[in-house]
């Protein structure tokens, strides 16, 4: 018997179906206009798969790089050729109390009166794609303030 972590999620209407097997690479919330538009909300919580964890069914559609249900609309999961984007809030379980942000994108956007969440690294845009023993150290909470 595996000791492998398998969740399991969908849109709103169900029709699209996914699963993501084992320990996310990554885990983060954006406050970017993309993600503040595709959700409705002022930030998007999502975390990072290898591509080889996620398995999906249904018929989706795409706009730009985010894939959605076409009957609810329901944003489902970005493919992309290494790794798979899965919002949290998509997830059939909650509240999944292992699935902690790690870092924060885009927090020059971020509503001021939400706080920069304890222990995470704060990035001014989007996280370094370079290898991650080359990221800078995450900056101190006393670091971030408003007009920053």
């Amino acid at each position: 018997m595996s000791d492998t972590i398998r969740r399991t999620g969908s849109c709103l209407c169900g029709g699209v179906q996914f699963s993501v097997s084992g320990a996310p690479l990554r885990i983060g919330l954006c406050h970017c206009k993309d993600c503040r538009k595709a959700s409705g909300s002022v930030y998007s919580a999502y975390a990072i798969w290898p591509r080889e964890a996620f398995e999906s069914t249904g018929i989706v559609s795409t706009y730009g790089t985010r894939s959605f249900c076409p009957t609810c609309g329901g944003r489902v999961a970005f493919v992309g050729d290494d790794e798979v984007e899965v919002m949290i809030g998509s997830l059939d379980v909650a509240p999944t109390d292992d699935l902690v942000p790690e870092y924060e994108l885009w927090i020059s956007r971020r509503e001021t009166w939400l706080h920069a969440l304890p222990d995470t690294e704060q990035f001014e845009h989007d996280r370094p794609t370079t290898n991650t023993a080359e990221l800078p150290a995450p900056r101190p909470l006393s670091d971030v303030v408003a007009g920053d």
